[in-house]
């Protein structure tokens, strides 16, 4: 919102009467923004992220449902169609994870409960990432089963499983427990 003063008005110099109101409650971490302003850029941030991974875990998802109708499909072993079925499952629920912060928004729309929305979102991002983990660490390990038997199938599924444990969680979560909790002093 603009500050617009009529020319024959006199108005001290300085904020308007309603930012100096609103200047005094600032978000830890960012000089001059409300508590409402971190949450909407929260959300913001939060969407992005997650158009990004519902993306991949959908191209997964849409690969999967097409394999059944395929004439190879019935020369899997047992196993591997029942790590099939594991897999369609962890995808169906990795993009459950992931969209549900959007219909918790859609539905809590203006009812002001941005910062509920923001902490269930989270929890749900978070594990919805893990199913993805798990789902294409399981896409992997199908694939190279039927690709290449025998020794590839364990190293390749291992190599794809440490690479999403290091870089989606080990990594981050070591960097969190070395950052400074938000609100104190100390800043990188």
């Amino acid at each position: 919102m603009v500050w617009f003063t009529p020319p024959w008005v006199t108005v001290p110099s300085g904020n308007p009467p309603y930012l100096q109101a609103r200047a005094r409650v600032t978000a830890p971490g960012r000089p001059g923004e409300t508590p409402e302003q971190r949450d909407d850029r929260n959300l913001v941030d939060l969407l992005q992220e997650l158009r990004v991974g519902t993306l991949g875990v959908q191209v997964l998802f849409g690969f999967l449902l097409g394999l059944p109708f395929t004439l190879r499909f019935s020369r899997l072993e047992a196993w591997q169609r029942w790590l099939y079925l594991g897999v369609v499952m962890a995808s169906s629920v990795s993009i459950v994870l992931l969209v549900a912060p959007v219909a918790y928004h859609r539905l809590l729309f203006r009812r002001h409960q941005l910062e509920s929305l923001l902490r269930a979102a989270n929890v749900m991002a978070i594990a919805g990432m893990v199913a993805v983990a798990l789902a294409v660490t399981g896409a992997v390990l199908l694939v190279t089963s039927y690709v290449q038997p025998g020794v590839p199938t364990p190293v390749l599924t291992i190599i794809i499983g440490v690479l999403f444990a290091s870089l989606w969680f080990v990594l981050p979560l070591t960097r969190r427990r070395k950052a400074p909790r938000p609100g104190s002093q100390d800043r990188d």
